[in-house]
């Protein structure tokens, strides 16, 4: 006979500020603006992206809804766990992949420094310019849905692929 025993998780904690009710038209503003970032980019490429920059600014939110979007879109379990250590399992991915992963950590960790040339001419060399604007404008916009999900304290754990595309 076996018993099953409930799992006492923490308890959720609550939102700070609902920012999307109280400021609606910035709100509407993000979401054109990332429908416009992700033109043009592969979905895949585009959800590592967004897992990754929100790994590195800790956004729990934004990781629960692109690890679920990613997942949505083919990508594999596997990939996914191994973008918090990309660098040292670079065999998952692309040449691509990498060269973006790179720029994003760049971009989004800036007080290590600038965007060096060698991360951004390495990005260069595996997207035209178009696409590597596209890119760059993707990585921006994740890094400002991250400000506003950390610092709002948006909760985790309720999104459903898709919901937001």
């Amino acid at each position: 006979m076996t018993t099953e025993e409930a799992t006492a998780y923490a308890p959720e904690r609550p939102a700070r500020l609902a920012w999307a009710q109280h400021a609606p038209e910035v709100y509407k503003a993000m979401v054109r603006l990332d429908a416009a970032a992700r033109r043009g980019l592969d979905p895949k490429l585009l959800e590592l992206v967004k897992i990754r920059v929100s790994q590195l600014n800790h956004c729990a939110f934004c990781l629960d809804m692109h690890t679920k979007d990613a997942l949505a879109a083919g990508e594999s379990v596997e990939r996914i766990v191994q973008l918090g250590a990309w660098e040292e399992s670079k065999h998952f991915y692309t040449e691509k992949e990498l060269a973006a992963l790179e720029l994003a950590e760049a971009v989004t960790v800036l007080t290590d420094g600038f965007v060096t040339d060698a991360v951004y001419d390495h990005a260069a060399k595996h997207f035209g310019e178009p696409e590597l604007a596209q890119l760059i404008a993707a990585i921006t916009v994740i890094n400002a849905w991250n400000r506003f999900g950390v610092t709002c304290r948006m909760v985790p754990g309720h999104y459903e692929a898709g919901q937001h595309q």
